[in-house]
């Protein structure tokens, strides 16, 4: 299946596109927030696996709904060496399936679900991801990356 197009600002402003990408594997995540618990982990892992993503050609994209100024400031806090993508109007987290019913405390609530999507160089979807462990997700991903290609 072919992967939904997106053009998105990141941290920084600057607008970034699947088609950018075109020709490498990249690892599109997408995470409900800046700076908790867990999403601090899981971008944190992302960053300290980065030179085994890079070694294997491996764009590592990270997404929210939170605004730019919130990336920006979450992205310096961690020293973050990768793109986060700000989508705000949901459109790109909606076209990918990570937003749904989420539960937290009994309540139940919309919200972006922690899902990630490995697209290949043919900008086609190879693997999905859902409910992920923040902990030992970058491993995961690192392992079927060298098994899918």
């Amino acid at each position: 299946m072919q992967a939904p197009s997106f053009r998105l600002p990141d941290q920084t402003g600057r607008m970034r596109s699947l088609s950018d990408y075109k020709g490498k594997w990249v690892v599109l995540y997408f995470y409900p927030k800046d700076n908790t618990p867990g999403c601090t982990k899981e971008a944190c892992s992302f960053r300290d696996s980065s030179a085994d993503f890079k070694n294997l050609g491996v764009i590592i994209l990270g997404v929210s709904k939170d605004a730019i100024a919130s990336h920006k400031k979450f992205a310096d806090k961690y020293r973050l060496n990768f793109p986060i993508l700000s989508d705000e109007s949901k459109k790109t987290i909606q076209a990918y399936h990570a937003w749904g019913m989420k539960k937290f405390m009994g309540r139940e609530f919309e919200g972006v679900k922690r899902t990630t999507t490995i697209i290949g160089p043919d900008g086609t979807i190879k693997k999905i991801y859902e409910n992920v462990n923040p902990l030992i997700h970058a491993g995961q991903i690192l392992a079927d990356i060298k098994t899918l290609s």
